[in-house]
């Protein structure tokens, strides 16, 4: 007889995460010894934006829940789209992006992602000059 895994409810903590932002700790390695994927809840709040990053080897997928949040990505962050509620946007593995939130509500979106451990494959990214005097007063990763 093969061994029988068993399924793990997960009471959601919090934790902030190191790209900014407050996470509600979902499935992930830590919580419910996920091996290939990772499923959050991710808050940002009004007039905040995460630090530029990519997600070395894993892909990540996003449902925006509530609010609006705009996504900087590619190579130098060059792209830009703005996600409303209702709203999807696939990341692919080792792409630089960064979330800002410049709107005067929270954005609160659900973020899965092919790495089951929370931060581990998370690289920060020097943000751009052009893009930091174009994004004027929004704080850091607050949360």
């Amino acid at each position: 007889m093969r061994d029988q895994k068993q399924c793990t409810v997960v009471r959601t903590g919090e934790y902030e995460g190191i790209q900014g932002g407050t996470f509600g700790a979902g499935i992930s390695a830590q919580s419910a010894g996920a091996e290939r994927l990772c499923l959050h809840r991710l808050v940002m709040p009004a007039g905040t934006r995460g630090r530029p990053h990519l997600h070395e080897g894993h892909e990540s997928a996003i449902f925006v829940q509530s609010g609006t949040v705009e996504v900087w990505h590619g190579e130098g962050l060059a792209e830009h789209v703005v996600l409303h509620a209702g709203d999807y946007i696939h990341i692919p593995a080792d792409t630089p992006h960064m979330p800002v939130n410049s709107g005067t509500e929270d954005m609160v979106c659900v973020v899965a992602r092919t790495d089951p451990n929370e931060q581990e494959g998370v690289r920060l990214l020097e943000l751009p000059v052009w893009l930091e005097s174009q994004l004027g007063p929004l704080l850091v990763g607050a949360g």
